[in-house]
């Protein structure tokens, strides 16, 4: 029976995902199903604690969940989470004598398979998780290997959407997989409002130079064996693909399109997160100092008033060019 031609680069994301869980993220993942009981389908784990394997700091999850019915009581949180999905949380859970912090989104298997799709309008999730992450708990063997093909999907798109961009020769294109991922990572962080230095930029892709350009490749592989890519080849350190001319044009055109939509659209999901974070406006100030080096000053009165009086706050970052 001929093999899927996908079925590498599940296998790849499969066996990243064979790290044992930290104490600090059982603890937390124990009370985010706490929250949300019978509810959740599977969590995924990612961002600078990920990396640095380290409990210091706030965790990142994703939650996915069968519905938004089942996930909340509240109908504001079900139509929010619907519209503009995900909404975001914080959380703290205690074990011992030890604090543990969170931010988690909670999205449906449905949006989650819509947004890491190739055709997804904006790179928000597929962006996020064609780097590296862990699938820290799920509730079947079924769902782990939909989780699984849904972040091989998160790479490819990646590679589809931002490999137009990568020097082209007619319909050559030569180069090298570092190249491709410092221009994705670049292109997409630069779709949101996350003011990461080039630096930041250059150590995402460094973690785990091997891990990267080896999804990278199987993804390049996906792609010609489904014909979007003419052909894939491995040049030595580099990489050669050939692709239409008009499909590389139409993809630079598509992504200098949907920017300034998925930039809007990440300037409403801060707004709808102001609703369901909690106390969000010292965490957005220590994320944006910690990332960009910029102090941002506040009021008592937009301390004490973050949503009526926090927006002054954002509309500075943004003209400051602190979130890009």
């Amino acid at each position: 029976m001929e093999r899927d031609p996908g079925a590498h680069l599940e296998d790849l994301i499969a066996r990243e995902h064979e790290r044992p869980n930290s104490p600090a993220v059982a603890t937390l993942v124990e009370s985010i199903r706490d929250r949300h009981p019978g509810a959740v389908a599977g969590v995924l784990f990612y961002g600078s604690c990920l990396r640095r394997n380290t409990d210091e700091g706030v965790h990142d999850f994703y939650v996915l969940t069968d519905s938004y019915r089942a996930a909340y009581t509240s109908v504001r949180l079900r139509i929010l989470n619907s519209i503009l999905p995900p909404n975001v949380f914080y959380l703290e859970a205690t074990k011992g004598e030890k604090t543990h912090r969170a931010k988690y989104a909670v999205i449906s298997l449905a949006d989650f398979a819509r947004a890491t799709a190739s055709s997804s309008l904006h790179p928000y999730v597929w962006a996020r998780f064609a780097q590296p992450s862990l699938l820290v708990w799920t509730r079947d063997e079924q769902t782990r290997r939909q989780i699984y093909a849904w972040l091989a999907q998160a790479v490819t798109t990646l590679v589809q959407r931002l490999s137009v961009f990568m020097p082209a020769h007619g319909t050559r294109q030569r180069y090298s997989l570092a190249a491709l991922w410092h221009e994705a990572l670049r292109r997409t962080y630069s779709a949101e409002l996350r003011g990461e230095q080039p630096e930041t930029l250059r150590r995402l892709y460094e973690f785990d130079a091997r891990r990267n350009d080896t999804v990278a490749r199987a993804a390049l592989q996906r792609l010609a064996d489904a014909g979007v890519l003419g052909s894939f080849e491995k040049r030595g350190e580099a990489v050669e693909t050939h692709r239409p001319r008009h499909a590389i044009a139409w993809g630079r055109w598509r992504w200098h399109l949907i920017r300034p939509l998925a930039k809007g659209l990440a300037f409403l999901r801060l707004l709808k997160s102001a609703t369901t974070f909690g106390d969000w406006l010292p965490y957005i100030l220590w994320k944006v100092e910690r990332h960009s080096g910029e102090p941002v000053e506040v009021t008592a009165l937009q301390r004490r008033h973050p949503f009526l009086f926090g927006l002054p706050v954002l509309v500075r970052l943004l003209r400051r060019g602190v979130l890009r």
